[in-house]
């Protein structure tokens, strides 16, 4: 997910996606330890759209005060 396309977001879509993206982590931490996971870079792609968003969401509320 590019930060251009998080930008056009409103703060509540982005809060929404940011629990998502958590939830997908959780599970991918899971299938890991389980032995079902087969791409671990899965991880690390989720890892950096959380930051991303969490980045998105920061400017967002500079910006708004």
């Amino acid at each position: 997910m590019k930060a251009q396309e998080l930008r056009q977001k409103t703060l509540k879509e982005l809060h929404s996606l940011l629990e998502e993206m958590r939830e997908e982590l959780r599970k991918l931490r899971f299938d890991l330890v389980m032995g079902k996971l087969k791409n671990v870079h899965k991880i690390k792609e989720t890892k950096k759209d959380i930051a991303r968003i969490l980045t998105v969401i920061n400017e967002k509320q500079k910006n708004k005060t």
